[in-house]
């Protein structure tokens, strides 16, 4: 039994970007979507798609800048044993503003800057740069 799906998921792409592969697969579920998504609309990450199949999976196209990853650092903040809550004024900057945080707020999965200028706090899930 996995205890914690989104760092699985997480390992995953930080794995398979550091061995240069260009698809990585998952299992599906809205949260680890809304993620990939997320990741995805902030250029990290090529594509996301979920496929058809009986037990949906996701397949994630990882982005490339020549030979080099996008993905330098991916960390999970908040882990099962110790969550990490911030409120709207406390959402601080990853690496001086050039990485993000993904927060879950009651609005949704959103960026840090996304979370800032809703003026909403929420569980830092991960940080990237």
């Amino acid at each position: 039994m996995m205890t914690d799906p989104i760092a699985d998921m997480l390992t995953r792409i930080r794995n398979a970007s550091m061995v240069r592969k260009h698809e990585v697969t998952v299992s599906y579920s809205k949260l680890k979507m809304a993620i990939a998504q997320t990741l995805a609309k902030e250029g990290y990450l090529e594509k996301v798609e979920k496929t058809k199949d009986k037990i949906p999976q996701l397949v994630i196209s990882l982005k490339y800048e020549g030979r080099e990853p996008m993905i330098h650092s991916l960390k999970r903040v908040s882990k099962p044993g110790q969550r990490r809550y911030v409120k709207s004024g406390e959402i601080g900057k990853v690496l001086n503003g050039f990485g993000i945080a993904i927060l879950s707020t009651p609005q949704g999965i959103m960026t840090n800057w996304e979370a800032s200028r809703e003026k909403v706090g929420g569980e830092v899930i991960c940080e990237v740069y």
